[in-house]
């Protein structure tokens, strides 16, 4: 499985946030646990559905919203 088919988008899921797999876990759940320190492994003792993939789904979610176009400073 691709790691991007792991991120899915379902208006009745989490009110439409990108979550794992469906499962009710939010994108954004896994990147506030990720920064608040904890790591994978640990992650993954916590949530047992969860697969190491789907963190790494996760953080790679994040970098492609991250990547933004260089936008030109407009002259007055």
């Amino acid at each position: 499985m691709n790691l991007a088919d792991r991120i899915t988008i379902d208006s009745e899921i989490c009110h439409g946030k990108p979550t794992i797999r469906g499962l009710r876990y939010p994108v954004e759940t896994i990147l506030e646990l990720l920064s608040s320190g904890m790591t994978t492994d640990q992650i993954l003792a916590d949530y047992e559905d969860l697969e190491r993939e789907d963190v790494l789904a996760a953080l790679d979610f994040a970098r492609r919203l991250s990547q933004v176009k260089r936008i030109e400073p407009v002259s007055a």
